[in-house]
């Protein structure tokens, strides 16, 4: 398995995710009312597994410029399907994964990933990658699902539903160890909340500054 099939995963489910409704809308809202907090009109923002742009055409108008990314060249085309029927200036959708972004020398002052660290590969390399690609004090801003600390049930059923094809590859970890990795990468953990309005959510929502 690779990222290869990683991305034809989320190709062949993409329609049916454009989809799918938000399973926690006020956990979603109060993330990009966070996230809009954060942010300054003269920034220069990074999103990774941006999906069908839903997040990107809600938070973009509110900064310089924002780059969105996703391993799935169909989620892509949904979210620029999305965007020719509400262009939002300065808003840019391609397909790449945080070790093939492209960016200049002075970098992103934000990098937001939602929903995305559990789906990558290789987290201490991603997490490395991130703080390459932001400037001096740049923020991080990420909500997590931490497999780990889910039903034990889940943890057994994700290796036979990536066989079967049903999961895409997805990362076990606690919320503790995504702490110290987050940490180890070179990051100052700012703060540290829960969104969720169901339960405990098990998705920490942590802003973090390049040191």
């Amino acid at each position: 398995m690779s990222t290869t099939n990683d991305a034809r995963f989320w190709d062949r489910a993409s329609r049916k995710y454009a989809r799918s409704a938000i399973a926690d809308q006020a956990g979603y809202e109060r993330t990009l009312d966070r996230a809009l907090g954060l942010l300054a009109p003269d920034d220069r923002v990074l999103e990774l597994g941006c999906g069908t742009g839903t997040t990107a055409l809600r938070l973009a108008a509110g900064v310089k410029s924002y780059l969105a990314t996703d391993i799935s060249p169909e989620m892509i085309a949904i979210a620029n399907e999305r965007y020719a029927g509400n262009p939002v200036p300065g808003l840019v959708f391609d397909t790449a994964t945080a070790e093939s972004v492209k960016f200049g020398p002075s970098g992103f002052n934000a990098a937001l990933g939602f929903n995305y660290l559990h789906l990558v590969r290789d987290l201490p390399g991603t997490l490395s990658q991130i703080h390459a690609l932001l400037a001096a004090e740049g923020l991080f801003v990420s909500k997590t699902p931490c497999i780990g600390d889910m039903n034990v049930l889940i943890k057994f059923a994700l290796p036979v539903m990536r066989a079967i094809g049903k999961a895409p590859y997805v990362g076990v970890f606690r919320e503790t160890e995504l702490k110290q990795r987050i940490s180890t990468a070179g990051f100052e953990i700012l703060a540290m909340e829960n969104h969720a309005t169901k339960g405990s959510g098990f998705r920490p929502y942590i802003v973090a500054r390049k040191r």
